[in-house]
Order: structure tokens, then sequence, then C-alpha cells
């Protein structure tokens, strides 16, 4: 029998990260050469390398009992922990019953774009999550590239919202930043939302980053500042290194009761609810302690130690440009200096410098340009610092803090080879890159030469 596949998810790609971790799973297996063995450097799949907080071990444990289908929106225990854990870290006094729970913040969001009408506004360079939704949900779009420092320009952002005419706009913004690693401050947030206020934009403010900016005292929440127009996600996935979870959360903005009721006819529709085992585990999660204390300040800690020296490593390399991470664990390496010479070695797209960075001897996985929704001649990429042993790291930072410039320089050359293994392949790639296209463009000269 054949079964015909509907055309909308025909034309739908999967998302770029889960397909290069898919090839880069079976990548081993299909090279001839020995030294393929051990794998590759993996700077294209961004999760938190560390382990789960016991606290949520010993709560999911304590509570596997738990079959019942748990309430649409969450168990009360939960939306009330993450009330109080909003109004501790971020400043934000919500109450319960504006929090909503789904699987993850990826389909809170999705779940978002379904109720909201309107055109969204997508700031470039975003998370490859974010146009697969938009495109699937067949929902109007416009890109709004970011400047040089690779952040929005209040008054770009303005002129795009003048030339739409749907009655809402939908602004993503993703802060802190997937794939740059940059924050926005305060002062610049207020910019934004004063066009926001101005131009009628309602704001998916994607914060699932929040705990991990590096100096914590700097992280505000767009919810913060403009309350009434923002939706804020957020979630366990990348704070507390529990991606596989699955759970998240969703702020609605105030006095948004109507949309609530709507907001939860999708919630039923699509999953009923969140695993109820893991809600209860979350709670312990969210919770306001001296041991998530820890957890939040060491990990942050080590992601900043690992960002610098990626920064620092990458920035050396000639005509390399990086934006210098302010939290996450990702950075963006702009690469186009070499251009010509990659174009000379038939490499004409990010997704090409990709698989060419992939191949022995280099080894070394990248997610390219065009994945980030720029230009697919752009070669720039994202690079995840993120390639080593979280259990065993924290533990060697706990045991010697490293606390100078060297101590923390070496503290990645002996708990992260794989990422300074890495970074050097790299090097050792635009190298003989740079190597080939001086040889070809001597050759050329030379037949001329020859020849006349």
């Amino acid at each position: 029998m054949k079964f015909v596949v509907d055309q909308q998810v025909e034309d739908i790609e999967m998302p770029e990260n889960l397909k290069l971790n898919t090839f880069l799973q079976e990548f081993h297996s299909d090279c001839p050469h020995p030294e393929c063995s051990f794998g590759f450097y993996g700077f294209a799949f961004g999760q938190s390398p560390f382990p789960v907080p016991k606290l949520i071990q010993e709560a999911l444990v304590k509570n596997s009992d738990k079959g019942a289908y748990a309430p649409i929106s969450g168990i009360p225990e939960l939306r009330n922990a993450i009330s109080k854990y909003n109004k501790h870290y971020f400043g934000m006094d919500v109450s319960a019953e504006r929090i909503h729970v789904g699987p993850g913040t990826k389909e809170l969001i999705f779940n978002l774009l379904e109720i909201l009408h309107g055109t969204v506004i997508l700031p470039t360079p975003a998370w490859l999550g974010y146009l697969p939704q938009i495109r699937f949900l067949k929902k109007n779009y416009h890109m709004l590239p970011t400047g040089s420092n690779k952040k929005i320009s209040p008054n770009n952002l303005r002129r795009l919202a003048l030339r739409l005419h749907d009655r809402q706009k939908i602004l993503i913004l993703n802060n802190p930043n997937n794939p740059t690693g940059l924050l926005y401050d305060k002062l610049e947030l207020e910019e934004i939302s004063d066009v926001c206020r101005e131009q009628n934009i309602t704001v998916i403010s994607d914060e699932i980053y929040a705990q991990t900016t590096y100096d914590f005292s700097k992280f505000v929440s767009m919810g913060k500042i403009y309350p009434e127009g923002t939706f804020v996600t957020n979630g366990l996935s990348k704070s507390h290194a529990a991606g596989g979870y699955r759970l998240g959360y969703v702020v609605f903005p105030q006095h948004a009761i109507d949309l609530k009721t709507q907001f939860k006819k999708i919630l039923a529709t699509e999953y009923t609810a969140v695993s109820t085992p893991i809600q209860h585990a979350a709670v312990a999660g969210f919770q306001i302690s001296k041991e998530m204390d820890e957890y939040f300040q060491v990990t942050r800690n080590i992601h900043q130690i690992m960002g610098e020296y990626t920064y620092q490593a990458l920035s050396s390399i000639e005509g390399v440009k990086a934006t210098k991470p302010d939290a996450t664990f990702y950075l963006l390496a702009d690469f186009n200096y070499y251009a010509t010479d990659l174009q000379k070695a038939k490499i004409f797209t990010s997704q090409k410098l990709s698989e060419s960075l992939i191949i022995h001897p280099y080894h070394t996985a990248i997610v390219g340009g065009d994945s980030l929704v720029l230009e697919r001649t752009d070669f720039s990429a994202r690079i995840a610092y993120v390639d080593y042993d979280g259990s065993k790291v924290y533990r060697n930072y706990l045991d010697n803090t490293p606390q100078t410039a060297s101590e923390k320089e070496e503290f990645v050359k002996n708990n992260a080879p794989k990422v300074v293994a890495g970074i050097d392949m790299i090097i050792q790639f635009f190298e003989n890159i740079k190597k080939t296209s001086f040889i070809d463009s001597q050759n050329k000269k030379n037949s001329l030469i020859n020849t006349s």
C-alpha cells in the first residue's frame, strides 16, 4: 500500500541540529580510516553536559508511582514553585494562574504561534528551530537581520513593523541568544519594548538560557520590562541539564485572561498534560535552595571558562570574528574572511563548509549559517563548547577551582581535551584551505607565464 504524506509535512526539513546528530552517529562506521574510530569533535549539538541535579533525580524516583493524568496547565505544586522561582531569580511577581506547563519550551512556542494571529518577526541569526515551526503553521513572517553587533536594532524593528499591516505583529526574542551567546541588557530591552508598545508588537521571549548568564546580576527578563505584551518561556533543559525531561513553562502577559482559555484548548487537544512524575520532579528543581544555587553558579562558571577559551582560540585565527558570549554554551564564528579561498576549493555554501569539516582528517562538527537562518553563502557557524564529561568536570571544578587566567586555560586543556583538539582542527582546516588556495593561484600564474 502506498501512503501519501501531506505536502505541508513534506515541505518541512528536520531541524539541522537533530539531522546532523543522526549523521554523526553513523559517521565513524562509514569512514574507512582507522583514525575515524574515535568519532568526531562535537561543536554541533548543544546540550548541557552536566548531571541532572540530585534533588530532581530523587524526586523523580519518589514520585514514579504518580500515574494519574495531571491538570492540563500543570500540577498546582509545580506552578506555585515556578511562580516563586520567577520572583526569586528574575524579580517577576507572576501568579501561578499565569503559568502553563508544557513538554519543553519548543512545544510551547509552537503552541503560542498556533493561537496568536499575525506576522512573525524573526531576528537573524536565529536558533534553528523557530523557522520550521513558522513554516509548518503557514504563518506570514519577515526576517529582521541584526547588525554587526548581532543584536536587534530598535530603529530597524520600527521600520519593519511600519511596513506590516497585520493587526498584530509577533517578535521572537531569544535572550540570552542562541547561536551568539549574547545578552540583551536592561536598556536594550527597554528600547525594544518602546517600539513594541508603539507598534502593537507581541513578544515571545525565549529565555531558556537565563540561568546560564555568566554574570547573573545582568540578566533581565523581557517579562519584567514589557509585562503586558510578553510571553516568557523557560524550563529545565539548559539550566538544569534536563533536556530529556521535556518540561518547560510559559508565563502569560498580564490580563491575558481570554487567551488562557484558548491556550488550554490547544494543550488539551495536542498532549493532554505533561508526564505527572516529571512534573513532581520539576518541583524540586524550581525550589529555592542552597544546593540549586551552587549548581547554577558552578555550571555557569564552567560554561564561562569554556566560552572564554573558545572565543580567544577562534579569534586568534587570522580574519575570524567571533561573538564573545555573555551566557549559554554557544558562540557565533564568522569565517567569511576565507570566502574566496573556500570558493576556490568548491565550497560555496555554509552547509558544504560543515560537510568539509566533518570528513577525514578534520572530524569536526559545526552548525553552518544557513541552518541559523543566514544566507546560504554566509560562512558563519555556531560553535557549542560542551564536548566534555560534565560530571567529571563539575567535580574537578569543586576540588580545584581555577582563579587566574592561566589556571582557567589549564583547566580547559585538562578537562575538555576534545574542545581544545577540535579548535586545533578548525585552525588546521583553514590553514590548509589558505595554503591550497595560494598554491592554486601560483600554478595558474605560472601557467599563464608559460603560455605567454
